[in-house]
């Protein structure tokens, strides 16, 4: 019976075959094959009367949608007898990504997805534990997954992902060093980096660095008694002045305005 998914979904085909139809797609199915459905897609299972196919599955938003008050699952599924309301369809991701594509070493895709496999119940504090360990499986199957979907053409550079690591690290204690110490240690030119800077965040080096201490600052606003000067001083602003002109671009207010619309 074809279905609608709230939210995106990954089948694994792990035995046996069949068809899988998404939409008016229609894709041959056997072990290895593995479908990216997203939110609001239908689709439809039609098995091997011979050799019935079997897949393991997840179900998963790429942002939080609370369906709460309408489900009581997250992942609820919807049969054509019960129409799909869209304000509840989960979100796209925004790159392209494969619909259907064949898989190697099937027990390793398989080992991933029952990593993190569970009924999804933690009612006291030791099973929430186990609860944070379960999301940080997902979390790398994710990555796994993204990996081999995407290439190479959307992944983010391991070399930047490090260095921004430190360069949040930095901003963190204070101890912020001149750019050229970061990019001089992966042994690129200066353009260069800040080409790949732009590439990974959207902003150049100096936007990310300000957009950082405006956000930190923004903290201290609202949950500190520091004074202004004294916020300034903590994020390493050059002067009050430099810092409220930064905080207007980034908030449209300044940081007394900011404050005052807290109390």
């Amino acid at each position: 019976m074809a279905r609608i998914c709230y939210s995106s979904s990954l089948i694994l085909i792990s035995e046996g075959k069949g068809v899988v139809a998404v939409q008016d797609r229609r894709y041959e199915a056997a072990p290895g094959s593995l479908l990216y459905i997203p939110a609001g897609q239908q689709h439809d299972f039609i098995a091997d009367k011979m050799d019935p196919m079997v897949h393991v599955c997840c179900y998963f938003d790429w942002s939080p949608v609370d369906r709460r008050e309408v489900f009581e699952h997250p992942s609820f599924i919807c049969y054509n007898e019960a129409p799909a309301m869209p304000s509840l369809i989960g979100p796209a991701f925004p790159f392209a990504i494969p619909e259907y594509t064949i898989v190697d070493k099937l027990w390793v895709w398989i080992e991933y997805f029952e990593k993190f496999y569970t009924p999804n119940e933690y009612p006291n504090a030791r099973t929430y534990m186990r609860s944070l360990k379960v999301q940080s499986h997902f979390q790398k199957f994710i990555e796994f997954f993204l990996s081999y979907a995407l290439k190479a053409e959307h992944i983010p550079d391991p070399r930047m992902s490090k260095l921004l690591e430190q360069l949040d690290q930095d901003l963190l204690r204070g101890s912020l060093l001149p750019l050229e110490s970061y990019y001089g240690k992966l042994r690129i030119s200066r353009g260069y980096f800040f080409e790949l800077f732009k590439r990974e965040t959207g902003m150049s080096p100096v936007q990310y660095i300000n957009g950082f201490r405006v956000n930190r600052a923004k903290e201290d606003l609202q949950f500190s008694s520091l004074s202004i000067t004294e916020i300034a001083e903590k994020h390493r602003f050059s002067s009050i002045h430099y810092f409220s002109k930064l905080f207007r671009q980034h908030t449209g207010r300044t940081p007394s305005e900011f404050r005052d619309e807290l109390k």
